[in-house]
């Protein structure tokens, strides 16, 4: 890994679950990267049924780079693991089915790694749909209107982070703290970064590494993505309290904000004390808020504003219900795959 050493070999490791719309394009990102040190592909496949697999067979047939094995679990953080530990190069590309990476993304984060000795580096989730609705999910995912304008979604100044989308990892340092924690089905990018840097070691951002993602094609695959990652992020606040930033905190008192204004006001009109009504005064301006982003959003076009509409509340609400029923231990059983 040092600067002047041969370039190090790559191993990216992909968990993968019924992602037969995007995992050619995913795959073959991977295969295009301009880096020219040797890798491979170590794919974690997962139960799919819906041809994913197949898809993966016949490309694996033509480059033997390609490579897979079974994630009988299903979990993006077990799959993870089954690859990291079939891998045999000492850097670990971590790649998601629904990510395209640029041509030179493997070069810029291997530079950067041995640049600056952290432990592992990412950059910038640029979301991008074709639809509308699409379109207006990706510009929620990169607005602080949306995810709340964290550096790996709208950018900032290079230097140590807190944690990083997707990551470029030195192996050695991966099994040093014990890989992902299985028992942590989203969110765990957040926790392993978390024992990366409580042993010493340093998660480092750059801009100039810059990752197509691919959001979520309908509304009910939507919220259900943003109620389960509200759920671990909720799970993960009441585990280790303060070491999370206090943005999670915004969007479950934003719900609070805003279901209470509602019952409340209500509850003033029904029982004749219109004073407790200027509680509604929390929802408006919620409502106003969400209003005014949709406006903007329709800057590309009317109908994605239309769908920002819907779309930004629904991440609020999904997001914030599910870190409330996760930090309340409301839940007991709880699956998330990475699949769609």
């Amino acid at each position: 890994m040092a600067p002047t050493a041969a370039l190090p070999g790559v191993s990216y490791v992909m968990p993968v679950l019924n992602e037969v719309e995007h995992i050619a394009a995913a795959i073959d990102s991977l295969t295009a990267q301009d880096y020219t040190g040797p890798y491979e592909i170590v794919l974690a496949l997962g139960p799919s049924v819906d041809g994913t697999n197949d898809v993966i067979a016949a490309m694996a047939a033509q480059d033997a780079r390609i490579r897979s094995l079974p994630n009988e679990i299903g979990s993006t953080p077990s799959g993870l693991n089954v690859a990291i530990r079939a891998s045999v190069y000492p850097v670990i590309v971590r790649v998601d089915a629904h990510s395209v990476l640029p041509a030179n993304y493997t070069r810029i984060a291997v530079a950067t790694l041995q640049r600056t000795g952290a432990d592992n580096v990412g950059g910038i989730m640029f979301a991008e749909g074709n639809t509308s609705f699409e379109k207006a999910v990706a510009r929620a995912y990169g607005a602080r209107s949306g995810l709340g304008g964290t550096p790996h979604h709208v950018g900032g100044k290079e230097g140590p982070t807190e944690t990083a989308y997707l990551g470029v990892f030195r192996r050695d340092r991966l099994f040093e703290v014990g890989l992902f924690d299985e028992n942590v089905k989203r969110g765990q990018d957040w926790e392993l970064n978390r024992r990366l840097r409580a042993s010493g070691g340093t998660v480092w951002f750059t801009p100039e590494l810059k990752v197509t993602y691919r959001p979520r094609s309908s509304l009910s695959r939507l919220i259900r993505q943003f109620v389960a990652t509200g759920i671990w992020r909720g799970e993960l606040a009441r585990r280790f309290g303060t070491a999370n930033s206090l943005r999670y905190f915004v969007p479950p008192l934003a719900v609070l904000g805003v279901l209470g204004g509602l019952i409340l006001g209500v509850v003033g009109l029904v029982v004749g004390l219109p004073w407790l009504a200027l509680v509604f005064v929390v929802p408006a301006a919620y409502a106003l808020f969400v209003l005014g982003a949709a406006v903007l959003a329709a800057s590309e076009g009317i109908r994605t504003g239309l769908w920002y509409l819907i779309v930004l509340p629904c991440i609020h609400f999904g997001w914030g219900i599910g870190f409330i029923l996760g930090f309340l231990k409301l839940t007991r059983n709880i699956t998330v795959h990475t699949g769609r």
